[in-house]
């Protein structure tokens, strides 16, 4: 259950932002992580959001700001993360007649500051995705980090992230390291790869959205982009239809440039020569 509102309020706080900030239905893929470095129960959920959407009217926007902006204000979407992820939670121990139990527990989450880390992409969208491909199935630990197994006892390497994000060796009990991995076990059929919005298989069959590879320019597209930029002569030939340099007479010949005449005087150097009237 937790898991699940974990999910709900990720993509309702972003799909908010969305369309109070940009007017656009975006989107985003999900993977719900479970585990900190030492094996503790960390839950967390890591989100790829495009900066584009659709508008309301079926228009497609561009949205956020170049140079490598953050696309949402941290600080707000953190606030926004919390009411809503804390609201569902009442509701679902209500439900269970559970919140008289937890509602110390949840007052408490409400006065402590939470922080939503968020990023823009550090390299081109197939980096990030086969990035955070390494983790989606991987269980809490990997065989490299596991540095000896004797006596009952398990020793393993884990970050430090309080120390400089030192690497540690980490000895654990033998029933301590079970307690701690099971319980990143997910229950059957649980998913924890979501996708919402416009990458959602339901979305983009009532939108009718295709994403389609951009097309390749053809051969005259290319050639004009091969072309020098355009002179002023050119310009202002395209723009009055009159070629400044044919001859006004014939209007066939070329005039050529034989000299260039002198930059017209500024006024005040021009009155500062002019003789003084004698009172």
């Amino acid at each position: 259950m937790y898991y699940d509102l974990l999910f709900e309020a990720v993509w309702n706080t972003l799909r908010s932002f969305g369309y109070s900030h940009y007017g656009v239905e975006s989107g985003a893929v999900a993977v719900l992580h479970t585990w900190g470095q030492n094996l503790s129960l960390h839950p967390h959920i890591h989100c790829i959001v495009p900066a584009a959407g659709y508008t309301p009217d079926g228009k497609w926007k561009n949205i956020g700001k170049p140079g490598g902006a953050y696309l949402y204000p941290v600080h707000q979407l953190s606030d926004a993360f919390k009411g809503r992820f804390l609201d569902s939670l009442k509701r679902a121990l209500r439900k269970q007649n559970a919140l008289l139990m937890f509602n110390d527990k949840v007052q408490q989450a409400y006065g402590t500051r939470w922080v939503v880390h968020s990023e823009p992409s550090l390299a081109s969208a197939d980096h990030v995705v086969k990035y955070l491909g390494q983790y989606t199935h991987r269980v809490a630990i990997t065989n490299q980090r596991i540095l000896n197994i004797a006596n009952g006892k398990i020793t393993f390497i884990a970050k430090d992230y309080r120390d400089r994000a030192i690497k540690k060796p980490v000895p654990l009990d033998g029933v301590e390291f079970l307690r701690r991995f099971t319980m990143h076990i997910l229950p059957r059929r649980f998913v924890k790869i979501r996708r919402y919005g416009i990458y959602n298989h339901t979305t983009k069959r009532n939108l009718g959205l295709r994403f389609a590879p951009e097309e390749k320019p053809d051969i005259d597209t290319l050639i004009k982009r091969k072309q020098p930029p355009e002179t002023n002569q050119q310009r202002f030939e395209r723009l009055t239809g009159v070629n400044p340099c044919q001859c006004p007479v014939c209007k066939t010949g070329r005039m050529v440039a034989v000299r260039e005449l002198p930059r017209i005087r500024s006024p005040v150097w021009f009155l500062s020569k002019q003789p003084q009237a004698q009172v």
